[in-house]
C-alpha cells in the first residue's frame, strides 16, 4: 500500500468555496475512473474553515502514479495554486490499522 496525507490551507472563504467545488468535481472522476485508489477522504479541519486535510490511500506507488496522470487530477493540479495559501504533502508508511488491509 502506498498513503499520504495532504493539508491545503486556502486563501480566504472565497478560495474555499471554489477550491471545494474543484475537490467535488476531481472525486467524481477518482470514485469512478481509479480502481487503484483505495481510499481518497477529505476532511474540512475543526475550527479551522480554511483548513483542508486529505486522507489518500493506494493499491501500491503504480497506482498513485497512475492517479496523478488522470485528466481529472491533471485539471485540479492546475488549478488548485489559485485557490491555496500553502501545502503541506506527507507519505505515510501503514502501520497496524483497522480497514486497510
Amino acid at each position: 500500500m502506498f498513503a499520504l496525507v495532504v493539508r491545503f490551507d486556502l486563501k480566504d472563504a472565497r478560495s474555499a468555496e471554489a477550491f471545494d467545488e474543484l475537490v467535488a468535481t476531481t472525486g467524481a472522476g477518482i470514485r469512478t475512473s481509479e480502481p487503484g485508489t483505495l481510499v481518497y477522504a477529505t476532511h474540512v479541519v475543526h475550527d479551522e474553515p480554511l483548513a483542508r486535510v486529505f486522507y489518500e490511500l493506494y493499491r501500491d506507488r503504480e497506482a498513485f502514479e497512475e492517479h496523478e496522470r488522470q485528466p481529472h487530477v491533471q485539471h485540479f493540479l492546475a488549478q488548485r495554486d489559485r485557490y491555496v495559501a500553502s501545502t503541506r504533502v506527507e507519505f505515510l508508511t501503514p502501520g497496524p490499522s483497522k480497514g486497510i488491509g
